[in-house]
């Protein structure tokens, strides 16, 4: 299977997925449980996006100037900053750290 077939084919998968969703009906839409399962759902998946990207290089976990950084961001985020100080806050740590280690 080439490269190309595996992304026509999730991108085929997820368009289907949103045209399946507005044919559902309502009722189904507003069922507690479901609504629940969708918020959990998307937590879980931007903490594993954020495993994945942050500590992780190829198939190695690799421990750099990401962690400190997203740690400076979390503390940020914590502290009710504004997004741009948060991300530039955290940009400036990971950038000092590797100019320091070279």
């Amino acid at each position: 299977m080439s490269l190309w077939f595996g992304i026509v084919a999730a991108s085929l998968a997820v368009y289907s997925w949103k045209i399946f969703g507005y044919l559902l009906p309502s009722s189904v839409l507003n069922n507690p449980v479901l609504a629940r399962i969708a918020n959990l759902l998307t937590v879980a998946l931007l903490a594993a996006l954020l495993g994945v990207q942050g500590f992780t290089s190829g198939t190695q976990i690799e421990l750099d100037a990401r962690g400190p950084a997203l740690l400076v961001a979390a503390l940020l985020l914590f502290l009710r900053a504004p997004f741009i100080v948060m991300v530039a806050s955290a940009a400036l740590v990971a950038a000092l750290i590797r100019l320091w280690l070279g």
